[in-house]
């Protein structure tokens, strides 16, 4: 069965179910990267002026760039190797679900 040719049920056609799939995923990462923001800012502001020592402060706030910029680099190169390799990722899944698929009916 070729995964680039396979037709489910109904009129989608594997690139359709590819793309959605994809989509959701998209989805989900970028809102995974908008909460992580949200919490690290939200715990920076909330504990910032309980923080009496400078030093500690510079830390803090080095520490908090570098967990946002690192966790939002690597989302999106994430998001851009499976933008390039969708057809591959998606569709390896998509022929395994529809061959369990078949195997319960």
């Amino acid at each position: 069965m070729d995964a680039t040719s396979t037709q489910h049920a109904g009129s989608n056609t594997l690139d359709e179910r590819i793309d959605r799939m994809h989509g959701r995923d998209r989805l989900g990462a970028i809102a995974f990267v908008v909460a992580i923001w949200l919490t690290i800012l939200f715990a920076l502001f909330t504990v910032w002026p309980y923080i009496e020592v400078p030093g500690i402060r510079v830390i803090l706030a080095v520490a908090a760039v570098l967990v946002l910029g690192l966790n939002t680099a690597a989302i999106a190169a994430m998001l851009r190797h499976y933008s390039d390799d969708k057809h591959f990722i998606y569709g390896l899944d998509l022929k395994h679900l529809d061959e369990m698929r078949k195997r319960r009916t």
